[in-house]
């Protein structure tokens, strides 16, 4: 995902004299093509995060089109406060990019992990929050929040996420997309578990159940027209998101069903993600999604031992309103 988003910020920048990127003291290799062709719009803020944004808000403020980059948790919980007053206050179009996002640096403990960056964004007023699912989402994400008239907080793994997409998709704010349609139940993914869910949806289809699997790379603003067909179409509908279960996508979406008509039909929903938890051990990125259960097998297993026993006669007649 990182090497996605540094070609495209490079061709933006290409295309738009108003691109400027800044790094709080990483990739600084990665954005060689970057500087050798708008040297004078790169800058590297050095260790200083919460200084960083508040230069990409005066940025913003002369016309600019600035793009914040550092590791998720340093440019999300160290620097909330500027994010929260130089930018949402003023609606600044700036564009706050967190790579490693997750347990992508989960060798390196807690200091390194974003496990609650979804939740501390998606709360803040005018913040638009992305979570691309492949290399192909990054570069579709990246085009739409420099387009887009207000902050973006972009969130991305780190690299080797496996593509989902043959091509680019096309990327709207706010608009989910389709990644494998299914009859028996929906999986609502977000970010870098996107692979996840679609090999998770393979081995589902194994055992004769037809999972649908959406990219909802759009956290916030929430699609309710989406959501709302979903939980009409499905009995049950499962979230999946390398955070923490709460206050991400899941509960965004758990917000939202909360608030409907109970006279509405509505499936159940899932949240899987992160155990609300330190883990005090070493290990990595695989070595944590085991521990949580955000490994395919895992998540396979889970969402098809409740449909096999909510529907003994088989799985699809959950998809037809069968009671939960």
């Amino acid at each position: 995902m990182r090497n996605a988003f540094a070609d495209e910020i490079t061709a933006l920048a290409q295309a738009d004299p108003r691109v400027v990127l800044l790094s709080g003291d990483i990739g600084n290799r990665m954005f060689d093509r970057f500087k050798a062709h708008a040297p004078a719009r790169f800058i590297n803020a050095g260790v200083a995060e919460a200084n960083m944004i508040g230069v990409a808000a005066g940025l913003a403020m002369a016309g600019l089109r600035p793009v914040a980059y550092t590791i998720a948790p340093f440019i999300t919980a160290r620097c909330l406060e500027q994010i929260r007053i130089d930018l949402c206050y003023h609606r600044l179009p700036v564009v706050i990019v967190g790579v490693g996002a997750g347990l992508c640096y989960a060798e390196l403990g807690a200091t390194h992990q974003a496990m609650e960056d979804i939740a501390q964004m998606r709360t803040l007023p005018d913040m638009t929050v992305l979570c691309p699912g492949d290399a192909h989402e990054v570069r579709g994400g990246m085009r739409a929040a420099l387009a887009h008239d207000g902050p973006v907080y972009l969130r991305l793994g780190k690299k080797g996420e496996p593509l989902v997409h043959a091509r680019m998709p096309a990327f709207e704010i706010g608009r989910p997309i389709t990644v494998r349609p299914g009859s028996d139940a929906a999986v609502l993914a977000t970010g870098n578990m996107l692979p996840v869910a679609v090999q998770a949806a393979d081995l589902l289809a194994d055992r004769g159940i037809e999972l649908e699997v959406v990219s909802f790379h759009t956290v916030k603003p929430l699609n309710e027209s989406v959501l709302a067909n979903v939980f009409r179409r499905f009995s049950f509908v499962a979230t999946l998101e390398e955070h923490s279960c709460l206050g991400g996508l899941g509960g965004a979406v758990a917000e939202w069903l909360c608030d409907q008509s109970s006279s509405d039909s509505h499936g159940r929903l899932l949240r899987i993600g992160a155990e609300d938890r330190f883990v005090c051990e070493a290990g990595d990125q695989e070595h944590y999604r085991a521990l949580f259960g955000l490994t395919p097998r895992a998540i396979a297993d889970r969402i098809g031992g409740f449909l096999e026993s909510c529907a003994p006669q088989g799985a699809g007649r959950l998809a037809q309103g069968a009671p939960t």
